[in-house]
C-alpha cells in the first residue's frame, strides 16, 4: 500500500515540475533613473529621452544602456550570440515610455548623453527621415570604424 501511495505521489510530482514551464518575463522594466549604470559605458543613466534596455531572452538577464550606440557597440564589443534575439526596448523621444527599437522610428540629430545622435520614436516624425534600427546599427557601426 505504501509503494503504491509513493508511485502515485512521484507521479503526481514529476507531472506538475513538468507543467510548471519556467517563463522569462520579456515585458521592460522601470530603470532606476540615477542610479542605474551604462552596461558598456558606466555612466549614471539618467536622460530618459534615450535610455535602452536589453534582455536575454535565454535567461531573462537584464542591461541597460544610456544610448542606442552604446547598446550597438556592447553587442558588437561582447560578441555577443544572442543579439539577434535579443529584446530590445527604447524610450520614446516624445513621452519616455518604452517602446521596441525593431519597430521604432529612428530619427538623426538629437543630442543624447553618448552624441550618438540617434532617437526612437513610436509614430513617425514629420518633416525629418525616419529610418528603422538596421540604418542606426548601420551608421554606428561607420562612426566606430572611422
Amino acid at each position: 500500500m505504501m509503494k503504491k501511495f509513493n508511485y502515485i505521489f512521484f507521479t503526481v510530482l514529476v507531472l506538475f515540475v513538468i507543467g510548471c514551464e519556467f517563463k522569462i518575463d520579456t515585458t521592460p522594466k522601470e530603470v532606476k533613473w540615477d542610479r542605474e549604470v551604462c552596461e558598456r559605458c558606466k555612466m549614471i543613466i539618467s536622460d530618459r529621452k534615450y535610455a535602452v534596455q536589453i534582455i536575454n531572452p535565454k535567461n531573462g538577464d537584464r542591461f541597460y544602456f544610456d544610448d542606442i550606440g552604446c547598446t550597438i557597440l556592447w553587442f558588437e564589443e561582447q560578441n555577443i550570440d544572442w543579439k539577434n534575439d535579443a529584446y530590445i526596448y527604447v524610450t520614446d523621444a516624445k513621452t519616455g515610455k518604452w517602446i521596441d527599437a525593431r519597430n521604432a522610428y529612428w530619427t538623426y540629430g538629437a543630442i543624447t548623453p553618448m552624441a550618438f545622435g540617434f532617437s526612437a520614436n513610436k509614430t513617425k516624425i514629420l518633416n525629418k527621415e525616419n529610418n528603422d534600427l538596421n540604418y542606426v546599427i548601420k551608421k554606428v557601426l561607420e562612426t566606430r570604424d572611422e
